[in-house]
């Protein structure tokens, strides 16, 4: 602790030498003002490399040395901007570089075509005038270039920094590809690397886009590109503008036009506050589901549970298992028959196993009494909300790619309870952005974006049967915890993605058909399973959450910095 005070103190001296007393107390006001900014500050201050590091860096040698092209897109008339752009490329500690500029005119996806034509590096470099890259921004594009020599596209996290170009704040920590994610929303941003043979296969900008000719060039490479390659770490700064972002009708047109490559029929709209893309993925006719719900008494939550199906769901083409364990109450069993009665889809199976609770083993045995081609995992204490809440599910796990979707739940007064789970959050596994508002955003939207991730929970999670088979089911091992998080690491073993939407939306009244964690045996029992995905799924927790970011925090939930 009193090491980081002296390096703060430190950093203050210089921040004050550096740019006088007047910009000292307006970044005084700045950081106490914003808690996050401040932490950001001296977080930024640490991971920047030092004197000794870039000394290292520029004497450093690789195996491959490309020549980077760096084509800066010229949005304004501003020349000391441009100067300070290419000074922050003099001072790379990676000298093999070359930067090509063209200003024919207003229209920029020109300027940028005209500026390739002069490129004749191995690598492409894509970068707004007005913005700077961070000095060694280079050479770790470098670094990863030998780490992996096939990639072809590379991007980096990034921060915004201030008109003046003296504060830094904002960072943007990013997933690795996410292409869901990037089909809601463009979060590769201004900066990426691009091999130059794929280049030449993607062709020029279209010239016909003012605002997102920048999208559609990234989505047209990530549809050529095999070796995708993130660097997490803030590498580039953006300015702030004064000027409002647009929110354009030009994304919606850019993914149809993207999606139509893929060859896959989908709708697209966008929500015009957010600017936030949804991909509708269409089908003709509804696949037969089988829900499966274990259950022992709490006839109220599963009455409630299986009503919604019934009377808010859209969806008609499925059946209802219905996995009993040892229910004991005379008024579940009555239950049982008038809902057997009332629908012909509906089936009551019996499990015969042990007295002790175990979800994997009543989800396995409901899956074999299950006829359906998709199975939806589904609690007995959930509820539907939006009539169309297993047709956006479907819409997904219909995709050859996807092996489980997962949905957006909340507590009974309306906070997140789960917006997708987060690998190593909490030690093995946490759901993310749980508590925040029932309309909350998040950390760049990301509650509100379809994406991937590494695993969602089984209180609603829905599969191919087939898959499920082949994977072998839940870990009966796994009798409470983490059995949904390693069917999904199963599932991405395999090489299907695991995707959430928020647009399939339930209620979760969260445990109550198990209790919590209250005796020394349940307790015994949870650090039993904690130690055994720990031990098989070692090599990924070292590895850390793909979808998530090593400089966010696994404390919290929130996607807040990770300040050590």
């Amino acid at each position: 602790m009193k090491q980081e005070i002296i390096a703060r103190i430190r950093c203050a001296v210089k921040f004050f030498r550096e740019y006088g007393l007047f910009c000292f107390i307006q970044h005084v006001f700045f950081v106490v003002r914003h808690e996050e900014e401040k932490d950001y500050y001296w977080w930024s201050k640490k991971h920047r490399s030092n004197k000794k590091d870039l000394k290292k860096q520029k004497e450093s040698r690789f195996l491959l040395e490309p020549t980077f092209s760096i084509i800066a897109s010229v949005r304004c008339a501003d020349k000391q901007k441009r100067q300070k752009l290419i000074r922050s490329l003099r001072k790379q500690t990676y000298n093999k570089w070359e930067i090509c500029l063209a200003d024919g005119g207003e229209n920029i996806a020109e300027n940028i075509n005209q500026a390739l034509e002069l490129a004749i590096g191995e690598y492409i470099v894509f970068i707004r005038e007005e913005d700077i890259l961070e000095i060694n921004t280079l050479y770790e594009c470098v670094r990863a270039i030998n780490q992996c020599p096939d990639v072809d596209f590379l991007y980096t996290d990034e921060d915004e920094m201030s008109i003046d170009g003296k504060q830094y704040f904002h960072p943007h920590f990013k997933s690795d590809y996410n292409l869901d994610l990037l089909r809601s929303k463009n979060y590769v941003g201004h900066f990426f690397v691009l091999k130059k043979k794929i280049q030449e296969q993607v062709g020029r900008f279209c010239e016909e886009l003012y605002y997102e000719y920048e999208y559609d060039y990234i989505l047209r490479c990530m549809e050529v590109s095999k070796n995708i390659w993130h660097i997490p770490k803030v590498l580039y700064h953006k300015r702030i503008s004064d000027k409002k972002e647009i929110v354009s009708d030009e994304k919606i047109k850019v993914i149809k036009k993207h999606m139509e490559r893929c060859q896959v029929v989908t709708s697209v709209n966008m929500r015009k506050t957010s600017g936030i893309c949804k991909v509708n993925y269409l089908f003709k006719t509804e696949p037969f589901i089988s829900i499966i719900i274990p259950n022992r008494n709490h006839i109220d939550d599963l009455k409630r549970c299986i009503d919604s199906v019934y009377e808010i769901s859209e969806y008609s083409n499925f059946e209802i298992i219905i996995v009993e364990n040892g229910s004991d109450e005379k008024r579940t069993f009555m239950y049982y028959k008038d809902i057997v009665d009332q629908h012909k889809n509906v089936r009551i199976v019996t499990w015969r196993g042990i007295e002790e609770f175990n979800y994997s083993a009543l989800n396995n045995f409901g899956v074999i009494n299950a006829r359906g081609k998709y199975l939806l995992f589904l609690n007995n204490d959930t509820r539907i909300i939006n009539k169309n809440c297993l047709s956006e599910m479907v819409s997904h796990v219909i995709r050859e790619e996807v092996g489980a979707v997962g949905a957006k739940l909340y507590y009974p007064d309306g906070t997140i309870q789960h917006a997708g789970v987060i690998l190593g959050l909490g030690g093995i596994a946490g759901h993310a952005f749980c508590g925040e508002k029932h309309d909350a955003y998040g950390y760049f939207s990301r509650i509100q974006c379809t994406q991937n991730l590494t695993a969602v929970t089984a209180a609603c999670m829905m599969m191919p049967r087939v898959l499920f088979d082949e994977i072998g089911g839940f870990d009966e091992n796994l009798k409470v915890a983490f059995n949904d998080v390693d069917l999904c690491m199963k599932i991405r073993k395999k090489g299907k993605w695991i995707v959430y939407t928020p647009y399939a939306e339930l209620y979760h009244y969260e445990s109550k058909s198990r209790g919590i964690e209250d005796t020394e045996e349940k307790v015994t029992r949870f650090r039993g399973e904690v130690s055994y995905f720990a031990k098989k799924w070692k090599k990924e927790l070292e590895a850390g959450d793909p979808y998530y970011n090593p400089n966010l925090t696994l404390r919290k939930n929130d996607f807040s910095l990770k300040i050590l």
